[in-house]
């Protein structure tokens, strides 16, 4: 498994790529999810699949209040679309899914392009 971040989120696309390869744009999310899923599998990466996630608000927990796609290595969030274009709101959920989490690293992966390269956004926060 990589050891470094960036090392991390260039398997990760490398998966993507290969996953996209395969199967081309135009799917439903579901399909790239899982077999995103099954690459990561094949190359030894740990992850978390669609997990829900708790928050915690002034005192008020709310159980399941959001699911992340994946969560891979406890250090990047990667969440899945396959959409005619990546929207500002899809970029403000991996933001604060990295915030919620702790986690400085996001990937936003839209499968639904021709060149999946167009369709990759990569998020870092900054907790200063």
């Amino acid at each position: 498994m990589p050891t470094h971040v960036n090392d991390l989120t260039g398997t990760i696309i490398g998966a993507a790529i290969e996953v996209h390869k395969h199967l081309g744009a135009g799917l439903l999310e579901s399909a790239y999810h899982k077999c995103l899923a099954k690459e990561l599998s094949i190359r030894g990466i740990p992850f978390k699949y669609k997990e829900w996630f708790s928050l915690d608000y002034k005192g008020l927990v709310l159980d399941k209040a959001y699911e992340i796609d994946l969560l891979v290595a406890d250090s990047v969030i990667v969440e899945v679309k396959s959409v005619l274009a990546i929207h500002p709101v899809y970029e403000a959920q991996l933001l604060t899914y990295m915030k919620l989490q702790g986690v400085r690293l996001g990937l936003l992966l839209n499968f639904n392009e021709a060149i999946l390269k167009n369709g990759i956004r990569r998020k870092i926060l900054d907790f200063d």
